[in-house]
């Protein structure tokens, strides 16, 4: 007698690679990578409104990241809804 499937095990619960979620996954590794690469923002000139560009090009990331998390949340959530059946906005 054959074994029923196991929850984990079946293709509806399996994360998927899909190309909303890599462009998702982008959308969160972007700042990670913007922040760590110190020697691309390793510098004082150009700078706004007398602010050296190290500091105003980290606090620029702050809104970017923000809207980028929103992005990356708003990517897979219409995606699950349209992998159980509902409505995507």
């Amino acid at each position: 007698m054959p074994e029923p499937e196991s929850p984990a095990s079946s293709p509806e619960s399996r994360p998927l690679v899909t190309p909303t979620r890599v462009v998702a996954a982008v959308c969160l590794v972007a700042p990670f990578v913007a922040m760590l690469w110190v020697s691309s923002y390793a510098r004082i000139e150009p700078r706004l409104a007398g602010v050296p560009f190290f500091y105003w090009y980290q606090m620029l990331w702050v809104p970017v990241s923000t809207a980028l998390t929103a992005v990356a949340y708003k990517l897979v959530q219409r995606e699950q809804r349209a992998r159980k059946g509902g409505v995507a906005q």
